[in-house]
């Protein structure tokens, strides 16, 4: 009976050590874009304001195609491993559940219509690549700095997050 004993406990072990691997990737697949962000519309709006249109196109279906259901496997495979654990009272898991709910309130109130009006902006400002009517104005960069500064709030909130958890501050 022993060796059945282990063997359920060495394939439960490895069932967490999977769920950890699934919270991970779900962190890296979701939010990795994110650091991006910054650099592509940056040098995108320099190189090809004609591309920015549908560039926040894109940017917003990325947020709500992967950045949103990324975030929901973080918080499900999290609460799994926090439950397993029992480290409910963790500052780093209580940080974590925090932080993922400033980063939905974040993308689903800020980014996701912000980037949607970038691209209206700059189909106004800049039209298509074959009627291109000038560059983008006021109003796109006012909308831009807004939307760089969440993602770089993002960005941060994520960084800390993975150092916290790395950590395990407070467990």
């Amino acid at each position: 009976m022993p060796t059945v004993t282990l063997a359920a406990s060495h394939h439960l072990s490895r069932l967490w050590e999977v769920i950890l691997a699934l919270h991970i990737f779900s962190a890296v697949i979701g939010f990795g874009i994110v650091f991006a962000y910054p650099l592509f519309m940056t040098v995108g709006a320099r190189l090809d304001a004609t591309a920015m249109p549908w560039f926040h196109q894109m940017q917003q279906a990325v947020s709500r195609r992967l950045v949103s259901p990324a975030l929901v496997l973080v918080v499900v495979f999290g609460v799994a491993l926090a439950s397993k654990l029992s480290v409910w009272g963790a500052f780093y898991v209580q940080w974590g559940i925090g932080a993922a709910i400033v980063i939905g309130a974040l993308e689903g109130m800020v980014m996701i219509p912000r980037t949607g009006r970038l691209a209206e902006l700059a189909r106004r400002d800049v039209g298509d690549r074959v009627h291109s009517r000038g560059t983008l104005g006021p109003e796109y960069h006012a909308v831009q700095r807004q939307v760089l500064a969440v993602a770089g709030l993002i960005s941060g909130l994520v960084l800390a997050t993975v150092v916290l958890m790395a950590l395990h501050v407070g467990g």
